[in-house]
C-alpha cells in the first residue's frame, strides 16, 4: 500500500471517530419518524466503516460497491425525515415479518426519494445528493453490478488516485449522514461543530464530485 493511500486511511479513520458519537445524539422526540431516520444514519456509517476496512485489506471493488450502498442509506434517511408519508414510516418501523418485507419493497426507489425531497430538505443538502448521483451514481453502479468499471478495474488494477477519489466521497456522505443526525438531535451544543470537523478534516473530504470512478 503507498504512503498516500495509507494517510488519507488513517485521516477518514480519524475522522469516522469524530463522527461515530453523533449517533449516540439524544433525539428531539421519540416518533417513528426520526428513530427510523437515525438508524439510516447507523446503516451509512456501517458501510462507511467497511469501505475502509476493504480498501485497507485490498478488497477495492467490493469497497466502491459498498460507497452506492452508503449513498443509497443516506438518501433514505433523508428521505424518511422530511418527505416519507407516515405509512411509509411505519411500514419500515413494523414489526419485521414477511408481510413487512413485502410492504417495504412498494416503497419508492432512489430516484423517486430525490424528487420528493426537493423543495422539502434543506438546499445545501440537495445540491450535495444531486451531484453525487450526477457524477458517481453510474459507475458505482457498475462496480455493484460487474460491469464495464468492475472488469476493467479489477483485471488492470486499482490507481491510488481513484481509491482516494472514493474515500473522499466515502467521507463526504458520512458528514451529511452526521449533519442528519444533528437535525433531528435535541442536543444543541454542537450546532456548528461541523463546520469546524469539515474544515479540519478538508484534507480527507472531496471539494468536488468527479464521474471517472
Amino acid at each position: 500500500m503507498t504512503t498516500a493511500l495509507e494517510q488519507i486511511l488513517r485521516r477518514s479513520a480519524e475522522l469516522e471517530t469524530v463522527l461515530a458519537p453523533y449517533l449516540d445524539l439524544p433525539l428531539a422526540n421519540a416518533s417513528e419518524r426520526l428513530r427510523v431516520t437515525r438508524t439510516m444514519c447507523g446503516v451509512a456509517f456501517e458501510h462507511a466503516e467497511s469501505t475502509k476496512i476493504l480498501i485497507a485489506t485490498g478488497n477495492f471493488t467490493s469497497a466502491l460497491g459498498l460507497v452506492r450502498l452508503q449513498f443509497e442509506a443516506l438518501v433514505r434517511g433523508t428521505w424518511l425525515l422530511y418527505a416519507a408519508p407516515e405509512a411509509a414510516v411505519s411500514k419500515l418501523m413494523g414489526e419485521f415479518s414477511r408481510e413487512s418485507v413485502g410492504n417495504s419493497e412498494k416503497l419508492p426507489m432512489q430516484a423517486e426519494m430525490l424528487k420528493a425531497l426537493e423543495g422539502k430538505a434543506p438546499r445545501d443538502a440537495m445540491i450535495s445528493l444531486n451531484s453525487f448521483k450526477e457524477h458517481s451514481w453510474k459507475p458505482l453502479s457498475s462496480y455493484v453490478h460487474g460491469g464495464i468499471h468492475a472488469l476493467n478495474r479489477h483485471s488492470k488494477g486499482y490507481p491510488v488516485v481513484l481509491l482516494t477519489q472514493v474515500l473522499r466521497a466515502s467521507n463526504g456522505l458520512s458528514t451529511m449522514a452526521a449533519m442528519l443526525l444533528l437535525i433531528i438531535s435535541s442536543d444543541r451544543s454542537r450546532v456548528g461543530q461541523l463546520t469546524v470537523i469539515q474544515s479540519k478534516f478538508n484534507d480527507c473530504l472531496p471539494d468536488k464530485y468527479e464521474s471517472d470512478l
